[in-house]
């Protein structure tokens, strides 16, 4: 069988012409390709601020430092999420707790957020898994009740909706994802959207060492102060080059995301031993999700027969061996996410895919299954 990648690039010949030309000119960082990446993505998104960074992570990281996270302070994340989520909290100090998510949609439980809720609780991050949104409305209510600051962990949201405004402008920060198999890439790199003008200025300090003043703002040249302890967390420009006409074009890719999910709908909806999600208009379909059991003889059998998929995640953070040891977990707590692990396969829907590609992928699966 023909291979059927599990990701393509969505990259032009003129975009790579232009970062050619940024790589020739020797401008390669704090130029204007960021700052007009930054002002697209804020467009796109409709919120006030954002700042490009070199991952996602960083924007994590750099959020939880800007909500002042720190040694003694626990953080609920959800079980199931790629480990950056946590890490970006214990990097703080501060304890990453676990909250179980949803069986089907692998989103954070408010039942769970309230069951690991303490006195020592100060914030909550949120993951938009797959690209569905979190139902934002009783997790906003209880984190305002309890006065906990709400991060949003965007990675896999880039033009995801909640109730017709895109995520990451319901909590403090959300952070984006620009990783190689993602909606939109600029290589490695993220982005940070805020509304709070004083946090946009933190994390855009906090990521350039904590420098006080741009390039463009020094009266002489290396005249500068650092007043705190900051990180070297910056995109390049030829890496904003890239991202720049990708999210102009974005609409035309989330069409078709969204005509490819509606076709795995169609073919697979209706197969015994296969759960799929309903089709959303909200969702940005990064992945198209479907839960099988005896999985990982499936995944080994497709990858035999060159059909590119992939698992988010196979391994709940709980089961990791860093937190399970550190803080001595009863996984009997994290059900749904351990049983969505080992249940999840990642379907592609990147635009280059073609609708008959799609047809063979769910031929394919149903037989396996």
């Amino acid at each position: 069988m023909k291979e059927i990648k599990f990701s393509k690039i969505n990259i032009s010949k003129e975009d790579i012409n232009l970062v050619g030309k940024i790589i020739k000119s020797g401008w390669l960082t704090h130029g204007k390709f960021t700052k007009r990446f930054e002002d697209k993505f804020k467009k796109y998104t409709k919120s006030k601020y954002a700042v490009s960074v070199s991952s996602c992570t960083a924007g994590l990281h750099l959020s939880c430092l800007a909500s002042g996270f720190k040694k003694g302070e626990e953080i609920i994340v959800p079980a199931q999420t790629h480990t950056a989520t946590a890490h970006a909290v214990e990097y703080t100090g501060a304890k990453a707790v676990f909250a179980d998510v949803n069986k089907m949609t692998g989103n954070i439980s408010l039942k769970s957020i309230k069951k690991n809720y303490t006195k020592k609780t100060k914030g909550v991050i949120i993951v938009h898994m797959a690209g569905y949104p979190c139902d934002l409305q009783e997790i906003i209510k209880f984190c305002k009740t309890k006065k906990l600051v709400l991060l949003e962990d965007c990675a896999h949201a880039v033009g995801t909706k909640y109730k017709k405004k895109h995520v990451g402008n319901y909590g403090l920060t959300g952070s984006f994802s620009f990783y190689p198999t993602k909606q939109i890439t600029t290589g490695e790199g993220g982005m940070v959207v805020t509304n709070d003008k004083k946090i946009f200025n933190k994390i855009k300090k906090l990521k350039a060492f904590g420098i006080d003043k741009d390039i463009k703002d020094r009266k002489k040249q290396g005249d500068y102060d650092v007043k705190f302890l900051g990180y070297n967390y910056r995109m390049t420009d030829f890496q904003a080059a890239l991202g720049i006409n990708q999210i102009l074009n974005y609409k035309k890719n989330l069409e078709m995301r969204h005509a490819l999910a509606k076709r795995y709908l169609s073919n697979l909806s209706k197969i015994k031993n296969i759960k799929c999600m309903p089709y959303s208009k909200d969702c940005s379909y990064f992945i198209f999700q479907v839960f099988c059991k005896n999985r990982d003889k499936i995944l080994k059998q497709l990858k035999n027969l060159n059909i590119g998929v992939s698992v988010h995640y196979s391994n709940a953070l709980p089961r990791m061996s860093y937190y399970k040891n550190k803080y001595n977990l009863n996984l009997i707590n994290y059900k749904n996410s351990i049983e969505y692990g080992t249940e999840n396969i990642s379907l592609p829907v990147y635009p280059k895919l073609k609708i008959r590609e799609v047809d063979k992928i769910c031929k394919t699966i149903t037989k396996l299954v």
